[in-house]
C-alpha cells in the first residue's frame, strides 16, 4: 500500500482511500454494480480523522476570520488529518455565498502544511451547487462536499443527473453526502453504488446507521462521531467528526490503537451523546467554550444551550478528561 509522511504530525497517511477491491466484495452487505478497471489510478485519501469545522463569529454576528485560523491551527495539531469547511456544523444555511466562498479561500490559503480541505459545496439548487463547486475548486479545495438535495426531493433520475452535473464542475474529488435525517430523502446503498460511477464521485459521508455497509466503488467516511469506531472497523476511509474539536487526540488514537479501539469509543461514548443533545452544532460550540476556546455565538434561528444542556455537555467532557 502507498503512503506519505505527513510533515505536520509525522505519521503516515494512506493514500489509498478504504479496502482494497479485491477483499471488499467479501464484506457482508456489499452492494457491488461494476469492477474498476485494471490500472485505474490510485484513490487519494483526504485523511481519516476529518473535522467538520464551525464558523466562529465575533460579538456583533459576523465570521470572526482570525478564530477560524486559529481553530484550523489548533485542529490540526490535536488529531485533525483535514477540515471540512462551511458545511451543516459551519452553518452553511446561515452563511452567505460570499461568506462561504471566504471561509473555502481562508482555509486553503491558512491551512497547516499537509492538511486536507474538504469544501462543502451542496445545494438543492443544481446550477448553484455547480457555481460553489466551481468556486472552491478554483480556490484550492482538495475535494468537495455535496449532500443530497432537499425539501425539492428529486427522483433518482434527477440525483443522477444532479450529481453528474457536479462531476463536469470539478477536477477533485466528490463526497456524497447521505443524511436523510436532515434533507428527507434517503440514498440507499444500490443508489450510493449507482452513483459511483460518475466520474469522480469517490466517496460517501455516511449519516444514515441503518445504511452503514461498504459499496462497491466508494470509500466510506462515517457522518457521525458514533459510526467512526465501526467504519474503521469494516476498513472504511474515517469520518467526518464533530467531537474530534474537543476529544481530537482520543479520536485518533482510535486509529492508531485499533486493539484500544473499543474501550477508546466507549470511553467517548458520552461526549458523542451530548454533542447530540440538541441540534448540531449548538452542542460543539458550547464544548468549545467550556475547554477554553470560544467561537462566539450562532447564528438564527439557532440560539445556545440552555443551562441544562450545557451541563450535559459539561459532564461528558468532565468525564473524558477534557475540563
Amino acid at each position: 500500500m502507498a503512503h506519505s509522511w505527513h510533515p505536520v504530525r509525522g505519521r503516515r497517511r494512506s493514500l489509498v482511500a478504504g479496502p482494497w477491491p479485491t477483499t471488499r466484495a467479501s464484506w457482508p452487505g456489499v452492494v457491488s454494480t461494476h469492477r474498476a478497471p485494471t490500472g485505474q489510478p490510485v484513490r487519494v485519501s483526504l485523511g481519516t480523522v476529518l473535522t467538520a469545522i464551525v464558523t466562529p463569529f465575533d460579538d456583533r454576528g459576523a465570521v470572526d476570520e482570525k478564530a477560524f485560523v486559529d481553530l484550523m491551527g489548533y485542529l490540526c495539531t490535536h488529531g485533525s488529518d483535514g477540515i471540512v469547511v462551511c458545511g451543516t456544523t459551519g452553518e452553511s444555511p446561515t452563511l452567505s455565498t460570499e461568506e462561504h466562498l471566504r471561509l473555502v479561500e481562508l482555509a486553503c490559503a491558512e491551512r497547516p502544511a499537509g492538511t486536507t480541505i474538504v469544501a462543502s459545496t451542496g445545494s438543492n439548487d443544481t446550477r448553484h451547487a455547480v457555481e460553489m463547486t466551481e468556486r472552491a475548486t478554483a480556490a484550492g479545495a482538495d475535494a468537495i462536499l455535496s449532500v443530497t438535495p432537499y425539501y425539492n426531493r428529486p427522483n433518482r433520475r434527477g440525483v443522477h443527473a444532479h450529481y453528474t452535473e457536479i462531476s463536469r464542475a470539478t477536477d477533485k474529488p466528490i463526497v456524497l453526502y447521505n443524511i436523510p435525517s436532515r434533507v428527507s430523502l434517503d440514498l440507499p446503498n444500490d443508489q450510493l453504488a449507482e452513483l459511483a460511477q460518475i466520474e469522480r464521485v469517490d466517496y460517501v459521508k455516511q449519516a444514515n446507521n441503518a445504511n452503514l455497509a461498504p459499496v462497491d466503488g466508494l470509500g466510506i467516511y462515517a457522518g457521525n462521531d458514533d459510526l467512526f469506531a465501526a467504519v474503521l472497523d469494516m476498513g472504511g476511509c474515517g469520518g467526518i467528526l464533530v467531537a474530534s474539536h474537543v476529544v481530537g487526540p482520543q479520536m485518533r488514537r482510535m486509529v492508531d490503537e485499533p486493539e484500544n479501539r473499543a474501550e477508546i469509543e466507549a470511553s467517548l461514548k458520552p461526549v458523542f451523546d451530548a454533542m447530540g443533545v440538541t441540534t448540531n452544532p449548538i452542542p460543539v460550540k458550547a464544548a468549545l467554550a467550556l475547554v477554553g476556546r470560544p467561537v462566539g455565538g450562532l447564528r438564527l434561528p439557532l440560539v445556545e444551550v440552555d443551562d441544562a444542556e450545557r451541563e450535559v455537555v459539561r459532564a461528558a467532557l468532565q468525564g473524558a478528561g477534557v475540563l
